[in-house]
C-alpha cells in the first residue's frame, strides 16, 4: 500500500483538486504544504495531514475574515481530544498549531496568533 507522502509526492500540483484535500483553498497542493513544512524542518507524517484538513476544514465553514484565535484554538483542542488535544499539536507543530499549521496548509492564521516580538504564539 503506498503512504500518504509518497501518492502526495507523485502528484503532479498542476492536477485537479486533491480529493483527501476537499476543503483546500484555491492554489494550495499537498506538494507545496510538504516543502513549505520542510523549510520550516517539519517532516509531515499522517498526523500532520490530519490537522492541516481539520483547519482547512474550519476555515471552509466559517468566513475567514471573522475567524478569532481562541475559537479555532478550541476547535482543534476539542477535534484532538483522544490524542492529547492542542498538547499533541504544539508536538506536531512546534511554531505553534495555529500559526504554523495555517502557513502549511494555505490559511492566513487569526489575528493574534503570531506575536511579532515572540514569534508563533498558538
Amino acid at each position: 500500500m503506498t503512504s500518504l507522502m509518497d501518492a502526495i509526492v507523485g502528484r503532479d500540483s498542476d492536477a485537479d483538486k486533491d480529493p483527501r484535500f476537499p476543503h483546500a483553498p484555491e492554489g494550495w497542493t499537498p506538494v507545496a504544504a510538504a516543502e513549505a513544512a520542510r523549510k520550516e524542518g517539519l517532516e509531515l507524517g499522517e498526523e500532520h495531514w490530519e490537522a492541516l484538513r481539520a483547519l482547512q476544514e474550519f476555515y471552509a465553514r466559517h468566513d475567514p475574515t471573522t475567524v478569532h484565535l481562541r475559537e479555532l484554538h478550541d476547535a482543534l483542542d476539542e477535534k484532538f481530544h483522544r490524542q492529547g488535544g492542542i498538547k499533541h499539536l504544539y508536538v506536531l507543530f512546534p511554531g505553534g498549531p495555529v500559526a504554523q499549521g495555517c502557513r502549511i496548509a494555505g490559511l492566513q492564521a487569526p489575528a493574534g496568533a503570531t506575536d511579532k516580538g515572540f514569534g508563533s504564539t498558538a
